[in-house]
């Protein structure tokens, strides 16, 4: 099955958010844990996940993927913020017990000038912290591109936030394709040699989900601005290559372009076009 969908909003809820990604063609979404800007989170709506869960379930939608906030960073330089990501990390995971299907992803976290490896001990050390033996949402570490103080652009960093987490069996990777781009990786020239790449350092059995998303800049930029499908550097054939390639196809896809809803259903339905039948 491809499992392709996009970005939305949680302000009108769950249920609301599946009846969208039908409507513009996906069957898959994902959405903000709460605000992207700050830390506050919206009340529990047992009832409105119930509906969703019976929904999804009848409809096909068999993962999503909720994504922590950008001011979530386990790795800061200040321990108020370190102790912050603590929270709102089990907090989310504590709501997600409650959707069989969803996945957890976040961006490791900007080191802050501590340096990379003060950052991949202080992620593993938020990780350890949060993680127990009861959690059953998969964790997902994303790719980033490596602007600023970023850690997480570079394979063997996040294989280290892996290695250094007790239960890290809770772990996965989320593969964003214009941060991996951004980074040096050249997913449009060479994408078998990437994931040959990331097999190797990661293991291709933590690649629970891929972002696909065009990019603004050339590889290795380190810029991270994201573009439509087909319209930036890694060009629509790159995204041809990546929902076919056969160690990619059973993973869920998620589109986070600059669009509102008419662009991102266009873009399920180019994606739709283009995929090869199972």
């Amino acid at each position: 099955m491809f499992t392709i969908g996009c970005h939305l909003s949680a302000s009108e809820g769950f249920l609301s958010m599946a009846k969208t990604s039908l409507a513009i063609g996906g069957n898959t979404f994902q959405y903000f844990s709460r605000n992207p800007r700050g830390s506050k989170a919206r009340p529990l709506d047992r009832d409105d996940i119930d509906r969703f869960n019976a929904f999804s379930a009848e409809n096909g939608i068999e993962k999503i993927l909720c994504h922590a906030p950008y001011t979530m960073n386990a790795c800061s330089s200040d321990p108020g913020l370190r102790d912050l990501a603590k929270e709102m990390m089990a907090d989310d995971l504590s709501r997600l017990s409650y959707i069989p299907g969803a996945m957890y992803n976040f961006h490791p976290g900007s080191h802050t000038g501590q340096g990379i490896e003060t950052g991949i001990n202080e992620i593993a050390d938020v990780l350890n912290t949060v993680l127990t033996a009861d959690i059953n949402t998969p964790v997902l570490l994303e790719t980033m591109a490596g602007k600023g103080s970023e850690v997480g652009s570079r394979f063997e960093e996040i294989a280290l936030i892996i290695e250094k987490t007790d239960l890290c069996d809770k772990l996965g990777v989320c593969l964003d394709t214009c941060h991996v781009s951004d980074a040096g990786y050249d997913i449009s020239a060479d994408l078998d040699g990437v994931l040959d790449e990331f097999d190797r350092i990661i293991g291709l059995e933590r690649l629970y989900a891929v972002h696909l998303n065009d990019s603004m800049n050339p590889v290795g930029a380190h810029k991270d601005r994201h573009q439509k499908i087909g319209e930036g550097t890694l060009g629509k054939e790159t995204f041809e290559k990546i929902i076919n390639n056969k160690r990619l196809r059973g993973l869920p896809f998620f589109l986070e372009t600059p669009n509102e809803l008419d662009g991102y259903a266009n873009e399920i339905k180019l994606l739709k076009s283009l995929r090869l039948e199972d």
